[in-house]
């Protein structure tokens, strides 16, 4: 369920629906918000952002009613990245997982989650790079649960979620990474 939910191709159906456009042709060839918000516009890429952030804390929050336990509640959440990086209805050629990543955090700590979003809205804000800011926000996740578990009992499963989290984002970000070094990544506001 978690997969399904994941896979919904939010940013893929706003490119049809709002620009007649295939954002896998666009672009970073991402279904993500950023690559929506530079071929789309405002709108769509904020409801690609809040739907791609829903699907993730959905996912883990279904799992927290109906099958409670930090395992699976981390497995649904790991699905439904897995479903946004690789959708089965888009030839397995997805978003980046940074919205959906940081709904499945917000679903299994809202503190930490709303830390990572402070720390990528700071980068931003000065950066004006979507990808840095993304980042940075994901190498920040494992430090942010570290600290955020310190106040509960030890919960591996959400440290290890944590740094697979950080690994998808940077691992999707590596031809992003790239051009930061060369200064020729686009900032926001730049087609």
């Amino acid at each position: 369920m978690g997969y399904l939910l994941g896979s919904l191709p939010n940013g893929y159906l706003a490119g049809i629906w709002f620009a007649g456009i295939d954002l896998r042709e666009k672009g970073s060839g991402s279904t993500g918000a950023t690559n929506v918000l530079r071929h789309v516009g405002k709108g769509a890429a904020l409801a690609v952002f809040l739907l791609d952030v829903a699907k993730g804390s959905a996912a883990v929050l279904i799992a927290k009613i109906f099958l409670p336990g930090d395992a699976l509640e981390v497995g649904a959440g790991l699905a439904a990245l897995a479903g946004h990086i690789w959708p089965i209805w888009l030839n397995w050629k997805g978003g980046k997982a940074v919205a959906t990543g940081l709904g499945m955090i917000l679903g299994l700590s809202w503190p930490v989650g709303m830390a990572s979003l402070g720390i990528f809205l700071t980068v931003l804000r000065f950066s004006k790079i979507v990808s840095l800011s993304s980042l940075v926000a994901a190498i920040s996740l494992p430090f942010l649960m570290t600290i955020s578990l310190q106040n509960e009992s030890f919960r591996p499963a959400y440290l290890t979620v944590s740094l697979a989290a950080m690994t998808l984002v940077i691992w999707r970000h590596r031809t992003n990474f790239k051009r930061i070094l060369n200064g020729t990544e686009p900032k926001l506001g730049n087609k």
